[in-house]
């Protein structure tokens, strides 16, 4: 029975990974095709190629493929049981979170590294949705997705994800970054206001007047 609810779980992990990967590169190819705004960092320019997203998808992914091999350890039933439960609630709770994330920066999603950021001409900033909880909410769903999968699938492949989440905190300040200097004062209140990674159980009173603008985004300038 465990095996079987193993099973299901992981291909159903595997199709949602799926559809929210296609989701998350139909926003970037939409991306390259806008008017570029305020860049921040060194090499922004490498994010309009895309021979960069072909190196770095073939690299990320075959990686992946080749520690794909399980990890050395031996759980027992009810551990395995408790793995299953635990990371079942954080893979698709972080992959939600990611697609919400997404869906709420709408165009203004991109991508950044943590050597440069992009904006885009006339970008907005978003502060509705999930950014009205953290600025960095795909980020946020990365990580309990990255979680969740190790304790679901124990492979390498996720330990290396896993080690992979060290660089979103150098993208996050680069995105930070251009929004500041993009929007400045708007930027600081409401960097102020909501915390970057975990949610306040108790929304604080706001200091100032009325919320910034919800109807634009950072882009995957994810922040964000």
């Amino acid at each position: 029975m465990l095996e079987m609810l193993e099973s299901l779980v992981r291909l159903g992990g595997a199709i949602a990974i799926g559809v929210t990967l296609a989701v998350i590169f139909y926003g970037l190819w939409q991306g390259v095709h806008r008017p570029v705004g305020r860049t921040a960092g060194r090499m922004p320019g490498m994010l309009r190629s895309g021979a960069f997203y072909l190196a770095a998808s073939v690299f990320y992914f075959g990686m992946c493929w080749l520690l794909w091999k399980p990890l050395p350890v031996t759980l027992s039933p009810a551990e395995r049981a408790a793995a299953l439960a635990l990371g079942s609630m954080l893979l698709f709770a972080g992959l939600a979170l990611v697609l919400w994330g997404r869906l709420a920066l709408g165009k203004q999603y991109f991508v950044s590294t943590s050597m440069g950021a992009q904006l885009f001409a006339g970008h907005q900033l978003v502060t509705g949705g999930p950014y009205a909880l953290v600025r960095h909410p795909m980020y946020l769903g990365y990580i309990l997705t990255g979680i969740g999968g190790l304790l679901i699938y124990r492979t390498w492949a996720f330990v290396f994800i896993a080690v992979g989440f060290l660089g979103l905190l150098s993208r996050a300040r680069r995105e930070e970054q251009a929004l500041e200097a993009e929007f400045g004062e708007t930027y600081q209140t409401y960097r102020q206001e909501v915390p970057g990674w975990i949610p306040r159980l108790r929304k604080q009173a706001r200091q100032s007047g009325q919320p910034p603008s919800r109807d634009g985004a950072s882009p995957n300038l994810e922040d964000k």
